[in-house]
């Protein structure tokens, strides 16, 4: 077996684990802020996040043993690299330093970097692209749903 079945994965777990501890970190706080009536459940949002790491982890994996390397390679892994990056900073602004004005932006950026690496991964691997397909729409919910959250709480 290949070492990066191994690596791949513990890197991903880890991210999922970094953003999971900030946030039930925050919780407190969280439940004291307004939500919109449509923000999904607790259960719901951890149901998401699992599939989505999932579905990532996969989809790196696919990339790592098909893509071939290469300056594109390492670009796409950097935004790989920064992608996992915005996941921690999203769940650090928000619920770490409630930060929620800086949390959209933190999300639309997180959203950026999915649909460049959809865009970039397809013409080798259409497989790896479309495994972040439910990662992007998540996260263009969850950037709407952050704004909405910051103008139920700081703009009115």
């Amino acid at each position: 077996m290949k070492l990066n079945y191994i690596v791949i994965p513990l890197i991903v777990f880890l991210v999922a684990l970094a953003g999971s501890l900030i946030t039930s970190g925050g919780m407190d706080w969280y439940k004291t802020i307004r939500l919109p009536d449509w923000t999904p459940s607790g259960a719901v949002i951890g149901a998401a996040w699992t599939i989505i790491f999932i579905l990532a982890a996969i989809s790196v994996l696919v990339f790592w043993n098909k893509f071939p390397r290469g300056k594109k390679f390492n670009w796409i892994f950097l935004i790989f690299f920064i992608n996992a990056l915005l996941n921690i900073l999203w769940s650090y602004l928000f619920f770490g330093q409630h930060l929620i004005g800086w949390a959209v932006w933190g999300a639309g950026l997180l959203g950026l970097s999915v649909i460049l690496l959809i865009a970039l991964i397809r013409p080798v691997s259409h497989l790896a692209s479309v495994l972040l397909f439910p990662y992007a729409i998540w996260v263009i919910f969850a950037t709407y749903l952050t704004y909405t959250v910051w103008n139920l709480n700081i703009l009115k």
